[in-house]
């Protein structure tokens, strides 16, 4: 008489997890940097914070020493005016970190490996944050030091004054702010030119139109614009006319909450099935409950 033996599983070979978030910001990290155009960029971006921010100060220096009206300026904003273009080329990376997996294809791939959408939306997120944070205090540091050696002396500044050291960190979270804001981008079109297209218009080209709009409804369209309101922070001395750090923090945050309810993003609805399609689905699911037929 043979007894009947139960076969346990082995647990002990069944590898562990790996679409868990440290897993997947090791993955999204590696992804980043190994791409060469994120390295390229964020060169750009270093190159064109710093030189031209380092242009403006010694140009607006030049008019004040020749009597020229240069008008009135913030010392500390001035050396940080290269932020103004080096946003467009953070924008530009932050909607290639996402829309080019779409372009090539290769998001199949990855939600196959990491099937939570706001799981690997996070860890891309905060993968480039991280990078685009480090490199906004690396820039704007070498912009300030740099810019300050050619202000006047009674344009001088330290980084003891009050809010200076505020408006140089605050260059560096603007930098953020616009590259989530082409991330935001990128994740709602899923294309890259369309991406950067739309970015580099809205932060270079229709934020300087807004100063034509007529009446007091156009001075507050410009003052809440996109990078209008975003580069209040870089001033030491914040204008009372013009819109706080606030809301660009608040548009930005729209934007990406936007783009997490977007069309196929991590907050999605499923689809809801209707006519021929739900009763063939109906059909199948009453199939595979009806118990089969054992053959003796």
């Amino acid at each position: 008489m043979s007894t009947a033996t139960t076969a346990r599983p082995r647990t002990d070979l069944v590898p562990p997890s790996t679409d868990g978030f440290v897993h997947v910001l090791r993955a999204e990290w590696l992804r980043l940097w190994s791409v060469r155009s994120t390295a390229w960029t964020l060169l750009a971006t270093f190159v064109v914070t710093v030189g031209i921010s380092m242009l403006a100060v010694w140009g607006t220096m030049q008019g004040v020493q020749d009597g020229q009206d240069v008008g009135p300026f913030d010392a500390t904003s001035l050396t940080l005016a290269g932020l103004g273009f080096g946003q467009a080329a953070i924008a530009v990376l932050g909607a290639m970190v996402i829309s080019t997996e779409y372009s090539t294809g290769g998001i199949r791939s990855t939600l196959t490996a990491t099937p939570h959408r706001l799981r690997l939306l996070g860890a891309k997120a905060l993968a480039f944050v991280v990078v685009s944070f480090v490199l906004g205090l690396v820039s704007c540091f070498a912009a300030y030091f740099i810019g300050r050696l050619f202000l006047l002396d009674q344009f001088h500044t330290d980084l003891g004054d009050p809010g200076v050291l505020r408006a140089v960190v605050g260059g560096a979270l603007y930098l953020v702010g616009s590259g989530m804001f082409g991330f935001a981008l990128g994740v709602l079109l899923r294309n890259t030119p369309a991406a950067i297209t739309i970015a580099v218009a809205l932060l270079l080209v229709v934020s300087p139109l807004t100063g034509l709009l007529p009446g007091d409804w156009g001075d507050a369209i410009q003052i809440r614009f996109v990078s209008n309101a975003g580069q209040q922070i870089t001033n030491a001395q914040p204008l009372p006319d013009q819109a706080q750090p606030v809301g660009r923090l608040r548009l930005v945050h729209r934007r990406v909450a936007a783009a997490a309810r977007g069309r196929g993003g991590p907050h999605a609805p499923p689809r809801r099935l209707t006519g021929r399609t739900a009763s063939a689905v109906a059909r199948l699911s009453r199939a595979g409950r009806r118990p089969r037929s054992r053959r003796r």
